[in-house]
Order: structure tokens, then sequence, then C-alpha cells
């Protein structure tokens, strides 16, 4: 029997790529997003199937579990992925826009979970795949209420791992660091400095150069290869919860656990130029 996955966020970005490396595995995929009236890169066949859902929307989700194991039989694997991301000085953040960074990143990725553990432990197997960042290990400038949802999740993952010790099912946080997608510019919000707020512009110029600079983004991972070793993680059959990936991600999680924070924060600081 075919096995299946179901991917969140699969309009684009490291989404799409593993639902696209899944199905060229021979595997049966429930790609889902907002809106899948408007995908034309992914194609439905007898194993790919897109379906909506919106993380915002609970009862998206609670269809999506419904569908697919009428459709396939049963989940596998599930990958939560949909994200969002507020950049910008953390008192420029509007009320809507943290609310909705935890609605997506946290809130979101929960009720993914609530929905689909009830099948997993029936069955006594399943693979929970939470899609992290290396910023939910450590804060990058403007990235604060990010990386805060990110912690969040970490800790929630942690936990239900901890909570499903005794079962079959596996629990598994990927924690990538800089990937060249899409999310900078279809899911990533800025926020807006007016009045007293300007007096970050400089602050935020300066970053967003620093964040753009070739030697910045030398080390990060192709999308193609998050997407492998999303799949690699998700099929190796380990009770493993953390993966961290690309070299970058690991270079600053290194220097963090080897130096401590405050080392780690000034030489940060140095390297930002704040």
């Amino acid at each position: 029997m075919s096995q299946t996955v179901v991917i969140t966020g699969s309009s684009s970005g490291i989404g799409k790529t593993t639902a696209q490396y899944f199905h060229q595995q021979g595997w049966n995929v429930v790609a889902t997003m907002r809106t899948p009236e408007k995908e034309q890169d992914l194609k439905e066949d007898d194993r790919m199937k897109l379906m909506r859902l919106d993380v915002q929307e609970p009862s998206t989700i609670e269809e999506t579990v419904t569908k697919t194991i009428e459709t396939f039989g049963h989940i596998d694997v599930w990958i939560n992925n949909a994200g969002y991301g507020v950049m910008g000085p953390v008192e420029a953040t509007t009320d809507v826009q943290v609310r909705r960074q935890f609605d997506v990143n946290y809130f979101g990725v929960f009720d993914c979970m609530r929905a689909v553990l009830p099948h997993f432990r029936e069955r006594n197997a399943g693979t929970l795949m939470n899609i992290s960042s290396v910023g939910g290990l450590l804060v990058l400038p403007l990235f604060g209420v990010y990386n805060s949802s990110k912690f969040a999740l970490e800790g929630l993952t942690e936990g239900l791992y901890l909570d499903l010790s005794s079962t079959n099912i596996f629990v598994k946080l990927v924690e990538p660091g800089g990937v060249p997608t899409e999310f900078n510019g279809r899911s990533m919000d800025p926020t807006e400095l007016t009045g007293s707020l300007t007096e970050y512009q400089s602050l935020v110029d300066n970053l967003q150069k620093v964040y753009s600079d070739p030697n910045t983004t030398k080390n990060s991972t192709p999308v193609d290869k998050v997407a492998k070793f999303i799949y690699d993680a998700a099929t190796d059959g380990k009770d493993q919860l953390r993966y961290l990936i690309g070299k970058d991600a690991k270079q600053l999680w290194t220097l963090r656990r080897r130096l401590g924070y405050k080392t780690q924060i000034k030489l940060m600081r140095k390297a930002f130029k704040i």
C-alpha cells in the first residue's frame, strides 16, 4: 500500500517543492493551500490531490483529514509547513500582525496536530513534522516577532514529543537556515515606520542591506535540497526530534552552544553592525 503525506502551505517554496519530491518517490500526496484553484504547477493525478486548507480556518483542517482518509485510506506523514513572517522592529509591529503571526505559525499548527493525532493514535503509527527555523533557537535582528512564534512552536513540539514517547508516533522539528524562496515576497510582512517609529529607519535600512548581501546569503540552502532533507527526515524511522538544515543554521547554532548567548549576541551585533 502506498504511503500518504499531507503538506500544508504547498502553494510555493518549501511546501510545493516537498510535495513534488514526495510524489516523485511514489507517495500519495495531498498538497494543501488556501486557493488550490489558482495552482498551476502541481497537477492532480491518482497520487496527487490538491485540497483547500487555511490554518486560520479549523473547519478546513478537519475536512482535509477526512477527505484524505476517504481518498487514500490513511495518513502516514503530516507536514506543517504553512508560515507567515513579520519583519521589522518589535515596537513597530501592529496587533493585527502579531495575532496573525501566532495564528498561522502556532495556533494553526496546534489545530492541525489535534486534527490528525486521533488518526495516528488509532493506528499507533504516523509522523508529525513541523517546519520551524533556526530562528526557533535564536533571534535575528528585525525578526523578533517571527522568531517568538517559532520559539513557541519549538516548545509545543517538544512537549508533544514527550507526550507521545510511549507510542509509535514520531514527532519531528525541521529547522532550516536561509532558503531562497518566494517567502520574503509572499509571506513576509514588513512593519510600517511612522511618527516616532521613523527613528528605526536607519537600523532597518542597514539590516536590509546586510540580509541581501551575497556574503550573508552564500550559505543558504537551495529549496530542492531542503525538500530532500525533509523527505529523508520523515522516512528515516528514527526517534529524533530536531533536524537542523543548512551550513548557515549550523554555524549560528554552534556559535550559540559553544560560546554562550552573550558572546554569540556580541558577535551578531558586530556582524550586523548594530
